[in-house]
C-alpha cells in the first residue's frame, strides 16, 4: 500500500494541479468508494480502495501469494465479487474473467468465500438484487443463485464471448460479442428474449451501464485512424443502447483508455490506461483519471489529429488516480 501511495503522491507533485483540477478533487472526495486491481509492491495484484479523490487508499485483500484482480461491488455495495489466482500465472487480458477461482468478500475484503474450483463461474456479473450471478461459458450463459450455487437457467450466449455486465435493472447484458459482419462489438442481449441487438461494432470492448440502464459506456478504436502506425488509440466513448447515438466522452493521442465506469449518479465517470493495450495488466495497470460526464467530450495533451476531428470539445479537468487495473465505484457508506 505505501509503494503505490507513494507513486501517486509523486504523481501529483510532479506536476501542479490547475485549480479546476483541483476543484474536481474536493468535489468528488466524498462520493463513496473505489474499488481496483493493482501491484501490492510485492509483485501481487491485490485489490485496494479509496476515495473517488485518491484519499484514504487501503489494501483490502492482504495475499502475497494469490493475484486478486476483476473487482465487482455488488449494487448495495456491501459486498465484492473478484478473481484469485495463483502469482505463477500471468494474468490474460482477454480471459481474466474466467482465470483463477471466483470470491466473494465483504466490502473491507473480510469474510472471503471461494465459490469454485479454477475457472469456475467464469465472467460472473451481479444481478441487481446481490442474489444471483450471471456467468458465460463456451456452452452458454448462466445464472447461479449464490446461496445454493445452482444453476437456476441456462440461455445461449449468441457471439458473447467476454466482459459481461447484468444492467441495474435486472432486464438486460451487456458485453463484447462478434458479429457476422464484424468483431469486437458491444452487444446487448434482452434477457428475457434473447434478443440482441449492437450498441457499438468494430474494435470496442470494456463495456459498462450507466445506472439507468439506457446508456452504455465503453472504449473504442475507431477505424481508418493514421496516427500509431495506422493502429490508432483506443478512445472512452458511450453511447444509448440502442445504439443509436454514440459520443466521445475522452480521447488521448499517446493513450488507450479503457475499464470505464460511470459513477452511481451518473454524473462522473472513472476510467485507466497508458499506451499499453488492455489497460496494461502486465506492469501492474496504467494511471487511472476521473472526469465530470457533464464536460464531455475532453481531449488530452496535444492530440492534433483528434482535435481536427472533433473541434467541439471542451477544456474541463480531468484529475490523475493511483495505478490500477479495473475501477469499480459505489456510493454506499462504508
Amino acid at each position: 500500500m505505501k509503494t503505490l501511495a507513494l507513486i501517486f503522491l509523486l504523481s501529483i507533485s510532479a506536476a501542479a494541479e490547475t485549480p479546476d483540477e483541483a476543484a474536481l478533487r474536493a468535489e468528488v472526495r466524498g462520493k463513496g468508494w473505489i474499488v481496483f486491481s493493482a501491484r501490492s509492491g510485492k509483485a501481487d495484484y491485490d485489490l485496494f480502495k479509496m476515495r473517488p479523490d485518491g484519499s484514504s487508499l487501503t489494501n483490502v485483500t492482504h495475499t502475497p501469494d494469490f493475484n486478486e484482480t476483476y473487482p465487482l461491488i455488488s449494487r448495495d455495495g456491501k459486498q465484492i465479487l473478484f478473481r484469485r489466482a495463483t502469482c505463477d500465472r500471468a494474468i490474460d487480458s482477454n480471459n481474466y474473467g474466467a482465470q483463477g477461482a471466483a470470491v466473494i468478500a465483504r466490502f473491507d475484503g473480510s469474510q472471503a468465500v471461494t465459490l469454485g474450483g479454477d475457472g469456475e463461474f467464469p465472467w460472473a456479473s451481479w444481478s441487481p438484487d446481490g442474489k444471483q450471478l450471471l456467468c458465460m461459458s463456451p456452452k452458454g450463459f448462466s445464472i447461479v443463485e449464490i446461496a445454493t450455487k445452482k444453476v437456476v437457467r441456462t440461455f445461449p450466449r449468441k457471439r458473447f464471448f467476454q466482459q459481461l455486465t447484468w444492467s441495474p435493472d435486472g432486464k438486460w447484458i451487456v458485453g463484447v460479442a462478434n458479429w457476422p459482419d464484424t468483431d469486437w462489438s458491444i452487444t446487448r442481449m434482452d434477457i428475457a428474449s434473447g434478443e440482441v441487438t449492437a450498441v457499438n461494432k468494430n474494435d470496442c470492448c470494456t463495456p459498462d451501464w450507466f445506472p439507468d440502464s439506457q446508456n452504455v459506456i465503453f472504449s473504442w478504436r475507431v477505424l481508418g485512424q493514421r496516427i500509431n502506425n495506422g493502429y490508432g488509440w483506443t478512445q472512452l466513448w458511450r453511447n444509448t443502447a440502442d445504439g443509436k447515438n454514440p459520443q466521445l466522452v475522452y480521447g488521448e493521442d499517446g493513450r488507450h483508455c479503457y475499464g470505464g465506469q460511470v459513477s452511481p449518479d451518473g454524473k462522473y465517470v472513472i476510467f485507466t490506461g497508458d499506451a499499453q493495450e488492455d489497460g496494461d495488466p502486465g506492469s501492474g495497470g496504467a494511471p487511472m483519471a476521473l472526469m465530470r460526464l457533464a464536460d464531455a467530450p475532453i481531449i488530452g495533451g496535444t492530440s492534433e489529429n483528434l482535435r481536427k476531428k472533433f473541434p467541439d470539445t471542451k477544456p474541463g479537468p480531468v484529475i490523475k488516480l493511483p495505478i490500477g487495473w479495473e475501477p469499480c465505484w459505489t456510493y454506499a457508506g462504508q
